[in-house]
C-alpha cells in the first residue's frame, strides 16, 4: 500500500471560508481535498491528512501560537507516519500574512529548506511540492493578509523553480482552485472536490 502524507495548512485541514474572525468550521469528511483524492486513488493507497490552520513554512507565529512553524514539527510528523512513499507539501499561504512580511522568493526558499529537512529524515521516498492558491485581500481576513496581493507576485514560478532544483514534483493548485471571496483564503466544497480530483491524477503520475 502506497502511503501519501499531505502536509499543509487550513486548506489541507478543510477549514471553511470564515464569516467572522475566530469562528472556525471544517468541511465534512469526504468534502476535504485529501479525502476526495483518497477515494479517487482507491484502496491501494493510504492518504494521511496533516493540515493545521495557520501553519507556516519556517516561521513561529507569536500572535496565533500553537506550534504553527511547519519546519519545527516536521521531523516528528514524518517519523510518526514512516515509511512514506510520497509527501504532498502545500504551504506558504500563511507566510503571506502581514506580520511576517516576507517575499515570494523567500517563501519558495523556505519550502526548499523543508524539502531538504524532509530528505534528512530518510523516511520519505518522494515529494510533490504544491504551489498554494493565490490569496485575495477580501472579507474578514483582508487585514490579516494586508499587502499579500503584491507580496505573492511570482510565487508560483519561484516554487516551480525550487522544485526543479531539488528534483521533486510540482503542481500549481491555483490552476484548478480559486479562493472564496468571503475571506480571500479558504475554499468552498466544490473547490476541494476539484483539487482532490486533480491531485489524484498528479499523485498517481508521480507514484
Amino acid at each position: 500500500m502506497a502511503v501519501i502524507l499531505c502536509y499543509g495548512d487550513s486548506n489541507t485541514h478543510g477549514t471553511t471560508p470564515l464569516e467572522k474572525l475566530g469562528a472556525f468550521a471544517r468541511h465534512a469528511p469526504g468534502d476535504r481535498w485529501p479525502d476526495v483524492m483518497s477515494k479517487a486513488l482507491g484502496p491501494a493507497h493510504q492518504v494521511i491528512s496533516e493540515g493545521l490552520p495557520g501553519r507556516t513554512t519556517v516561521h513561529d507565529d507569536i500572535v496565533e501560537g500553537g506550534m504553527r512553524n511547519g519546519l519545527t514539527v516536521l521531523p516528528a510528523i514524518l517519523q510518526s507516519h514512516a515509511p512514506i512513499d510520497l509527501m504532498v507539501l502545500m504551504l506558504g499561504t500563511n507566510d503571506l500574512k502581514h506580520r511576517f512580511s516576507v517575499t515570494a522568493f523567500e517563501i519558495s526558499r523556505s519550502l526548499e529548506r523543508m524539502v531538504l529537512a524532509t530528505r534528512a529524515e530518510g523516511v520519505v521516498k518522494d515529494i510533490l511540492l504544491v504551489s498554494p492558491v493565490p490569496v485575495r485581500e477580501a472579507g474578514v481576513l483582508k487585514d490579516v493578509f494586508a499587502g499579500a496581493g503584491d507580496r505573492q507576485h511570482g510565487l508560483t514560478a519561484f516554487i516551480a523553480a525550487a522544485a526543479a532544483r531539488q528534483g521533486v514534483g510540482f503542481f500549481d493548485a491555483g490552476s484548478v482552485v480559486t479562493v472564496s471571496p468571503d475571506d480571500g483564503v479558504h475554499w468552498d466544497a466544490a473547490a476541494h472536490h476539484a483539487m482532490g480530483a486533480a491531485m489524484a491524477q498528479a499523485v498517481a503520475a508521480r507514484l
